[in-house]
């Protein structure tokens, strides 16, 4: 037994050493890679950032949603969808701007939505709103109508 345990041979120390080296590297590579992936995709979402300020439910024929950008790059909304679940929440083809031009300023720019629903919001339902951006952004709010 101790013979045949003599006999079976290894690989090397050197090899073995040079061979943890590149599994070590091409580890490292790997995760190089997929940080930079990640860190892309996510600052370029931090550019915009969205909130709502004030949903006015004052008029039961309109409601008219208050948005502020507190991100570093300007937001330009291209849609608005609106629901009363988040499966439901279908495109407004009645939507009006202030300003005009659909852009939300950086750094504080606030935009008034105007939505003017096919039929009269109803009190104490929620609504689900998703807001579309220009770079592909969705942004969501949820609300209970008072």
């Amino acid at each position: 037994m101790a013979k045949m345990l003599k006999s079976k041979k290894g690989i090397s120390p050197i090899l073995a050493t040079l061979l943890l080296i590149v599994i070590a590297v091409a580890a490292i590579i790997v995760t190089y890679a997929w940080v930079m992936t990640f860190t892309a995709s996510q600052t370029g979402k931090a550019g915009q950032f969205l909130t709502i300020a004030n949903i006015d439910w004052s008029n039961s024929s309109k409601i008219v949603v208050d948005i502020i950008n507190s991100g570093t790059d300007e937001a330009k909304i291209l849609i608005v969808y609106m629901g009363t679940t988040p499966a439901t929440r279908t495109e407004q083809t009645s939507v009006s701007y202030d300003p005009t031009t659909k852009i939300v300023d950086n750094d504080g720019g606030m935009i008034q939505v105007t939505i003017t629903p096919s039929s009269s919001w109803t009190p104490g339902t929620k609504y689900y709103f998703r807001f579309v951006t220009e770079a592909g952004t969705n942004w969501d709010h949820d609300e209970r109508a008072p």
